[in-house]
């Protein structure tokens, strides 16, 4: 693992310590999705919110819940970093450990169904899961709109957490699509 990618997962942890106790939980997990499903006033029985909430699940139970090490049912950040350097170094594995939940964020946040994010919509996910500043927001979405469309399609968002996920190069706008990243 870089330095990169650990101030990248650092940033990352910080957004998903919902409580901010500190340490990453089922609960944590769990409240990211309910955050986001809350802001965007989905209603809580909806095919996409379902499919969510099962994915947030089962991201917890294979990538997160193997990193507690000493199996208190939390992961702090020394435990988190090191998992990650375990288990996300392989970008051909992304299919299965992120791109499930990414679709479901992707279906959930494309509000107006037009099969691209907008930058509207790109700012409300990130406030509220991560809660990342607007500003940040929207540089980090202009430079992700590799073909200035004004939206992110579906291979451009997953490239974008393929990017920040298993990705070292130090240039890549995803190195901030959860906050920014500061040495």
């Amino acid at each position: 693992m870089t330095a990169l990618q650990d101030l990248k997962y650092g940033q990352w942890f910080r957004g998903s310590d919902v409580d901010g106790d500190g340490f990453i939980t089922q609960h944590d997990v769990r409240k990211m999705s309910e955050r986001y499903i809350s802001a965007r006033e989905t209603t809580p029985d909806a095919e996409t919110v379902r499919r969510l909430t099962e994915g947030m699940d089962q991201f917890w139970s294979n990538v997160i819940a193997p990193m507690d090490q000493d199996g208190d049912g939390k992961v702090d950040v020394r435990e988190m970093t090191e998992g990650f350097k375990s288990v996300l170094t392989d970008r051909a594995l992304y299919p299965q450990q992120i791109a499930p939940v990414t679709n479901c964020f992707f279906d959930l946040v494309d509000l107006n169904g037009d099969g691209k994010i907008d930058q509207a919509e790109f700012q409300q996910m990130f406030d509220s899961v991560a809660a990342v500043p607007g500003e940040d927001c929207a540089a980090v979405f202009a430079a992700l709109d590799l073909d200035g469309s004004g939206g992110l399609d579906r291979e451009e968002f997953h490239q974008a957490l393929e990017e920040f996920f298993y990705g070292n190069n130090p240039d890549a706008p995803a190195n901030h699509i959860f906050g920014k990243v500061t040495a």
